[in-house]
């Protein structure tokens, strides 16, 4: 529940606008240095920290843009088409060889020359007459049968010599399961480390068997076990292994455990085969292959060799065959759950909303259906995420909305099946997607008019959701996805009239995706489409702020040639919004669009317009393997008009970005280093108007040594260029070239204490902006049970010219800005308690304090000028003057001793602790417990200035705000 009092309140710092968890999230700064980005080939061999490739951040104010630039300048424009023109050639010039690569790829050894390693099979063999019983021993007569096949050959650090410890495995099955058992054969058996943890949360010695039933060369599917018997499990879609496409929410229900002795140890998986999809055919050929890691080594072998440069991951697996008349069984699970909450916080004297207590009993519906064996259907009722963990407290000086990582299982599981992420990579780029789920069960977006008390629900209803999603053999992938959120309202009440009432907050809202794509060459070519709708039911004031309709659509194209090393890739979507021209101003002057900046003439702001429409998309070459050469170039646009929001997310739209990316990868180890990745960079971008808004480029690499230590080291350029965002709708301002230096440090892994330290540096050239944080992070494992990881962190972030307000004056606008320091202390600590396999106790807390002081206020006068000072006026004191009272800072501009306008005390304080203390225990396979406390402190200052043991005392010293929280659910499998 969130209120409001009758008085009014003072200005704070914006707060971002997506999280539907949690309230009072808030971002970093506009300063925020860049990190490792960069758009990155859809399909891609493991990777380690450190090989991405790195693209700004696409924060328009926050990062020195581009520079020598005239207004709208033809000769920019000129370069701009010239450096577009570039990429398109050199993607053209890369065809030729794609019309040979037509045939069937496995007719052509690979063009860097390299042996490719033969194909292994493996032969699962039918039990008979008994399955074993799945204890991690491997004594059960059924083990008798079948072959065992060993070996396997090290994959890292040495890829294909021999392992330090040989690793072997068998396969059985029956009508209904596979069976897999592995023996991991260990000379120091006293070494072994068996770390218990949560689930999907393995680590110490493991082993991964991983299947591609559908034997389609891009979708695999891993179930992973460690010594001491945690279970892992994750879906790895487009033939990779990258960690940012792995989809590790996947949980299907199946058996391992894992047993220690004087030979090493010993594992055994029961998967059923309805956790998995594959053809009728008469013999089934599968994709296999099978990891073990030896922890004490840090050593990864595999069973079917595969290149560190292989251009894929599952295409290169082995083979399981020998399995006959197996027919794909019809998978229904039901689950129902029951939640009782109780809520203690706060009460306020006079507030009818605020009586500190709150008790709650509710139930829901989980299921999924297996409509045919290509075809799930995944469906909720009504779902609670109270276990949720809670979003990171932030504070948002930008004109941006922040994004939110999305954590609801519903919404996590399968994700990739409704993904349609525009540009690759991880920067801000990477984050426009045609689907955003953080949309589905939001904070309410209106707020009620009122001077009394109200009360907001802290997120929309979700009244149902499905998920449809499935591939055929014959290489059709299908994603759909619907939900409706229910009308919510809030309530509210006058003191002085002692009348209550209720406003809309959240109109009824149907939100649809749906997602289609063909495989073609066995996955090295894909083509597909995207569509997403929004209707809602408005009324009221919600008429005046919301879309009533929006729909997206997207087109998608992946080529690969010569055993895929070599890609390309082209993706273009387009937007439509419909509403009252109300709800359409409001989205043409959003931070996304701009359409009311005064020099954008070529922008067509329209306040009686009903609709808005756009488009963007991505054009991807490179090469990706067969070499330790890689590279890529491309270019990636949002046109003004493109609105995703309603379903999707884009960040800021109006940009055109080419860029160019090449790395070179030291697989072996040498010298001192045991691998050592090297990567440059370099980017233009222009707006739809011809200007040049931000150029740069950096170095970056990062390595790891013979002594399990690791290094990342990286130093970014942006020249001058032109801000967007900075006067929030006012010209563009120019801003000033800058460095930015970035380095991490980490100790070996594999100790039980384990340190690092990142710390980031920007300093622009005329030292207008200068901003640097520091984060050390301790995690000690005092026995493999047990974790406790630390991590503080601290920030500073000074600039000359952060935006404080715009104000009329005498017909013409004021863009007023101000000196800002602002220091940030906040401290993430984690605890992780497992007690067995199946039952976890673990602990997250985030203190977080922030202030912010401003001084210097000024107006902006020539946003453009090339001289630092010619940019703004500073007001003298005669002119500015604060009015202690109002919290209002007051101008005189004219001289005439009366205050032409005023603006208020941007200064801030910000504090806030969230916790969540989670036990989980799934007592059968499927069926989960929770027990789950979570807190929450949040207070406000208007000093402006960190004062760590006061503001920590302010933030402990109130009452907290609790939740008590019993979730029951039980798992039906029909």
């Amino acid at each position: 529940m969130r209120t409001a009092s009758r008085k009014a309140r003072r200005t704070r710092p914006e707060v971002g606008t997506a999280s539907p968890l949690a309230t009072g999230s808030h971002q970093w700064p506009e300063s925020k240095p860049v990190r490792e980005t960069g758009p990155a080939p859809a399909q891609a061999r493991p990777v380690s920290p450190g090989s991405r490739r790195h693209l700004p951040e696409s924060r328009p104010g926050t990062q020195p843009l581009t520079g020598h630039l005239k207004s709208r300048s033809r000769l920019n424009l000129s370069v701009g088409l010239a450096s577009l023109l570039l990429s398109l050639l050199i993607i053209i010039t890369a065809f030729p060889p794609v019309a040979g690569a037509q045939q069937d790829q496995a007719a052509t050894p690979a063009a860097s020359g390299k042996k490719q390693p033969l194909k292994k099979v493996a032969l699962a063999r039918a039990i008979n007459p008994h399955a074993p019983a799945i204890d991690g021993k491997l004594d059960d007569p059924a083990w008798q049968h079948g072959e065992w096949y060993s070996d396997f050959v090290q994959f890292h650090p040495y890829e294909g010599q021999p392992p330090a410890e040989q690793t072997a495995f068998k396969v059985l099955y029956d009508d209904s399961h596979l069976y897999i058992a592995i023996r991991c054969y260990d000379s120091k058996p006293e070494t072994i480390e068996r770390r218990l943890s949560r689930r999907d949360n393995t680590s110490g010695d493991y082993v991964m068997v991983l299947i591609d039933s559908l034997h389609d060369l891009r979708t695999s599917y891993c179930f992973a076990v460690n010594a001491a018997g945690v279970k892992a499990d994750q879906l790895l879609p487009n033939d990779s292994f990258d960690e940012n496409t792995v989809d590790l929410s996947w949980d299907p229900i199946w058996e391992a455990r894992a047993a220690v002795d004087d030979k090493g140890w010993t594992a055994e998986m029961k998967i059923p085969f309805s956790q998995l999809r594959f053809s009728t055919a008469g013999e089934q050929v599968w994709g296999f292959e099978v990891w073990r890691e030896l922890f004490r080594n840090g050593e990864i072998s595999l069973w079917q060799p595969v290149p560190k440069d292989a251009p894929g991951w599952t295409s290169q697996f082995g083979e399981l065959r020998g399995m006959t008349g197996l027919r794909p069984p019809r998978q229904v699970e039901i689950m129902p759950y029951t939640v009782g909450k109780m809520r203690t916080y706060p009460s306020e004297a006079g507030n009818p909303f605020l009586t500190g207590r709150e008790n709650k009993l509710l139930g829901g519906l989980d299921g999924k259906v297996g409509l045919t064996h290509d075809l799930t259907l995944n469906f909720t009722l009504n779902p609670d995420f109270g276990q949720v963990e809670a979003d990171p407290s932030e504070i948002n000086l930008t004109a941006y909305e922040t994004y939110f990582e999305e954590k609801r299982p519903f919404f996590v599981e399968g994700q990739n099946i409704t993904n349609f992420k525009i540009t690759a990579g991880d920067g801000d780029f990477s984050f426009d997607n045609l689907f955003y789920s953080r949309r589905i069960g939001r904070a309410p977006q209106i707020y009620p008019e009122t001077s009394g008390f109200y009360s907001l629900p802290q997120s929309t209803t979700i009244l149902g959701a499905f998920k449809l999603s499935g591939k055929t053999r014959n290489g059709w992938s299908i994603g759909a996805m619907e939900a409706l959120t229910s009308r919510e309202s809030a309530s509210t009440y006058d003191s002085e009239t002692e009348l209550y009432g209720r406003e809309i907050a959240e109109p009824l809202t149907n939100y649809l995706a749906f997602r289609l794509s063909k495989d073609y060459r066995q996955g090295a070519t894909v083509i597909g489409t995207m569509f997403t709708a929004v209707n809602r039911d408005l009324e009221g004031q919600a008429e005046n702020l919301l879309h009533r309709a929006a729909y997206t659509g997207g087109f998608d194209l992946y080529h690969s040639w010569k055993e895929r090393q070599y890609y390309f890739s082209l993706k273009v979507v387009g937007s439509g919004v419909f509403g009252s021209p109300e709800a359409m101003q409001r989205t043409q002057t959003s931070s996304v669009h701009y359409y009311n900046r005064p020099d954008a003439d070529y922008l067509n702001y329209n306040p009686t317009r009903r609709s808005l429409f756009g488009h963007g998309g991505s054009i991807d070459f490179g090469r990706m393997g067969g070499s330790n050469l890689m590279f890529a170039t491309g270019l990636t646009w949002r046109s003004p008009g493109l609105e995703l929001n309603d379903i999707g997310y884009v960040r800021s739209a109006d940009v055109v970005l080419q860029y160019v990316w090449v790395g070179y990868r030291f697989y072996k180890p040498f010298s001192i280093f045991r691998n050592l990745n090297i990567n440059f960079n370099e980017w233009s971008a222009w707006n739809f108007g011809g200007e040049r808004i931000f150029t740069g480029g950096n170095v970056n690499a990062w390595t790891q040594f013979k002594n399990y230590w690791s290094l990342s080291l990286g130093i970014n350029r942006q020249f001058p260029g032109l801000s967007q965002s900075a006067l929030r709708g006012g010209p563009l301002l120019r801003v000033a070239p800058a460095w930015n230096i970035w380095s991490s440090i980490q100790t070996d892994g594999r100790k039980k204490l384990r340190l690092a330290l990142q710390a980031q540096w920007r300093k622009a050239d005329n030292d207008d902006n200068l901003s640097f944080n520091l984060g050390p992070q301790i995690t000690y494992v005092p026995v493999p049970a047990f974790n406790l990881s630390l991590r503080p962190s601290y920030s500073f972030f000074r600039t000359e010219l952060q935006y404080v307000d715009t104000v009329d004056f005498e017909a013409e606008k004021r863009y007023l800005v101000g000196k800002i320091e602002q220091k940030t202390l906040s401290m993430v600590v984690r605890l992780n308690l497992s007690l067995t396999p199946d039952l976890s106790l673990q602990f997250y807390g985030m203190p977080f304090i922030s202030a912010g002081k401003y001084s210097r206020f000024k107006m902006i006068t020539e946003p453009r000028a090339r001289e630092w000072a010619d940019r703004y006026h500073v007001f003298g004191e005669g002119e500015v003057s604060y009015d202690g009272e109002a919290a209002m800072y007051r101008v005189d501009e004219n001289g005439d001793g009366l205050a032409d306008y005023s603006f208020g005390n941007p200064d801030f304080n910000f504090r806030q602790f969230r916790s969540n203390l989670v036990l989980r225990w799934e007592y059968r396979p499927g069926s989960t417990l929770f027990l789950v406390w979570s807190q929450g402190r949040t207070d406000y200052g208007y000093s402006g200035l960190l004062d760590f043991e006061n503001d920590l005392s302010s933030l402990f010293s109130g009452k907290p705000d609790n939740v008590f929280l019993i979730k029951f659910s039980y798992n039906f499998n029909l």
